[in-house]
């Protein structure tokens, strides 16, 4: 895609906060309808990325375009292109979601009359019709982040920046919010999405960031990441916790030595590679079973969000899990 078609174009990026580095030569690029899950641990710098994208914040270094505008040149053009929702919603408690919702619609513009029309098909569509003439300070989380989002969108944005959306909702609110994402696909609005959830990161995203220590390590869709993160394995759980041992001496050759050598006395499970898939898995029951031992469950499982997120990301000594994402790196 040529930079010229991309709703979001960061390149080289950099911001401290006095010897902090929050940020540090930072690149990417977000097209227009698509959804990029920023995902890293607490600290390395996706909410400051937020913040210099919706201009609140300035970068010491680099630049950034939203819908074309420049970051620190233009935030006016840029404010007028994007919705934000951050962490904590920002709507007036004392006013009711109706009133909330049509004062931002004054606010973009809109007459009175479209800015009530506008309401209400937002509160029919955020399920929050029958609270619209309840004060905001009344409604339970879940209510108070959909009136949130939907204050962002009396007018349609060409960019959603959303910064940790469904933070402490209960399942139905965030299917809400997913439902929302899907939405945002199809209207062609260019989504970035913070989370701490690495299975939302999975369902909604098109590619996915990893950032640690204001750094980009690695990129890509979520089957590259998982991929990268390692083959096919075998999860192998007897039934009886004391029967380790006699699955590893019955896998025999099929259980590689340094597989062997991580177990503790902890284990209850064995983590076996699958290098041919399913016959791996098919050979290692039918050794199983000439051993008569008795399993709770055997499966063939890939790597999951989880394990990239773990194996790339620094641990508090300050190294970096071994394993990289060849062929993702930024």
């Amino acid at each position: 895609m040529r930079e010229g078609d991309n709703a979001v174009v960061v390149r080289g990026i950099r911001k401290r906060f006095g010897d902090v580095v929050a940020l540090d030569d930072v690149n990417f690029d977000v097209g227009a309808g698509e959804v990029i899950g920023l995902l890293g641990p607490n600290g390395a710098g996706k909410t400051t990325m937020v913040d210099i994208l919706s201009t609140l914040t300035k970068p010491d270094h680099g630049f950034a375009t939203v819908a074309g505008h420049d970051v620190v040149s233009q935030p006016a053009g840029v404010r007028r292109a994007i919705m934000v929702t951050g962490q904590h919603v920002a709507v007036d408690d004392m006013l009711s979601g109706e009133q909330n919702l049509v004062m931002f619609g004054r606010l973009y513009g809109l007459s009175k009359a479209d800015a009530r029309r506008r309401a209400r098909e937002l509160l029919a569509q955020f399920d929050l019709a029958d609270a619209a003439k309840r004060r905001v300070s009344t409604y339970s989380g879940g209510m108070r982040r959909k009136i949130d989002i939907a204050c962002g969108l009396v007018v349609r944005p060409q960019v959603a920046f959303l910064d940790e959306p469904t933070t402490g909702l209960d399942p139905r609110s965030r299917q809400a919010i997913w439902d929302l994402v899907g939405n945002f696909k199809k209207f062609g609005i260019a989504t970035l999405l913070t989370t701490q959830y690495l299975e939302e990161a999975d369902a909604l995203s098109d590619r996915i960031i990893l950032i640690d220590r204001g750094t980009v390590i690695a990129e890509g869709t979520a089957d590259e990441l998982k991929h990268s993160a390692g083959d096919t394995f075998c999860e192998i759980v007897p039934r009886d916790v004391n029967d380790l041992h006699a699955v590893v001496e019955a896998l025999g050759s099929l259980l590689p030595e340094q597989h062997r050598a991580m177990l503790t006395p902890e284990s209850d499970r064995i983590i076996m590679p699958a290098p041919d898939g399913t016959s791996t898995l098919i050979e290692a029951a039918r050794q199983l079973n000439t051993a008569n031992i008795e399993l709770a469950d055997i499966a063939l499982r890939r790597p999951s969000l989880d394990d990239v997120f773990l194996s790339m990301t620094a641990d508090p000594s300050g190294s970096r899990a071994p394993g990289h994402l060849s062929g993702v790196m930024q």
